[in-house]
């Protein structure tokens, strides 16, 4: 197990990160370490206003950039329009357990967030990115399956946290291909994916729950849940320290809810290279973004 703490970020000057999600949350908080380290730190962000206020409280060269990953145009108009190289791009940015919500291009909002507004954004960027791709995963991986027979939920009830597993898993997945496809291009670009353990922002909503299981939970979580800051950690981690590609990082205590992030297992399906590889292609199909190989910088 390793001591990593945000004290162990190195020196981040003359480099850029783009960090999704960064107005609130781990997002927030790795934001805010990045750029203390020096970086030029990217907030892209759905809601503008909210992004500069989390600014307003980060020191260095932070900027602010509208971001709906639930929108294929935005997701474009944020990649066209932003300048200069990206060092470290972090895919944070998520939603967990919402109501029956579709996205601008119809996706189920949960994979079309988590998952597939990732995935486009990263291929978009992929040129200009030269360090590391770190995508956030959660523990929720480990019930989840790829329907691709109904990936949107047309079809069947929906059940809000059963589509959140499949997104997670989708996350690993996508780390999984795209540093396949990276060796395959011999491009020193690494992907990597973290989880945050049982962060004390991503807890379950309450929606649809007694008021006493709610209070149990709540109970539970303020004993077995990290802070903000331990839940960035491993997303740090994961975009800073020497770890190989494809690897996974989490919390090192039990459960792998809290505790110094070290790398960590995964499931056997989020292993599955050849779901990995079928998943990269109908997300290729659903997008219309594909991997831009012949740009992808060789070693």
């Amino acid at each position: 197990m390793t001591t990593f703490s945000a004290a162990d970020v190195p020196a981040m000057t003359g480099r850029t990160v783009v960090v999704t999600g960064a107005n609130s949350g781990i997002g927030r908080v790795a934001a805010q370490v990045l750029a203390e380290r020096g970086a030029r730190v990217v907030l892209a962000v759905r809601d503008p206003e909210k992004g500069r206020r989390a600014a307003a409280g980060m020191a260095g060269a932070v900027e602010v950039r509208r971001l709906d990953l639930a929108d294929l145009a935005s997701v474009r108009t944020f990649a066209g329009e932003l300048a200069g190289d990206v060092d470290v791009l972090i895919n944070n940015a998520g939603v967990m357990i919402p109501p029956l919500t579709r996205t601008a291009d119809g996706f189920e909002l949960q994979l079309g967030t988590n998952h597939l507004g990732h995935f486009a954004l990263t291929n978009l960027l992929l040129p200009r990115i030269r360090g590391r791709v770190v995508t956030v995963s959660s523990n929720g991986h480990r019930m989840g399956s790829i329907d691709f027979g109904d990936l949107q939920w047309e079809r069947r009830p929906y059940r809000p946290m059963v589509a959140y597993a499949q997104s997670k898993l989708a996350n690993l997945l996508f780390t999984t291909e795209l540093q396949r496809r990276l060796d395959e291009a011999g491009s020193p670009v690494i992907a990597t994916a973290a989880h945050p353990g049982l962060a004390a922002t991503n807890l379950l909503r309450s929606e649809g729950r007694s008021r006493a299981r709610h209070a149990v939970e709540r109970a539970v979580s303020r004993v077995m849940s990290q802070s903000e800051e331990q839940g960035a950690l491993p997303t740090l981690f994961a975009a800073v320290a020497d770890v190989p590609g494809d690897s996974y990082a989490g919390p090192g205590g039990l459960l792998e809810g809290r505790g110094a992030p070290t790398l960590v297992g995964r499931s056997a399906r989020a292993r599955d290279r050849v779901l990995a590889r079928r998943l990269w292609d109908v997300s290729e199909e659903l997008t219309g973004v594909t991997f831009p190989r012949d740009a992808v910088r060789a070693a």
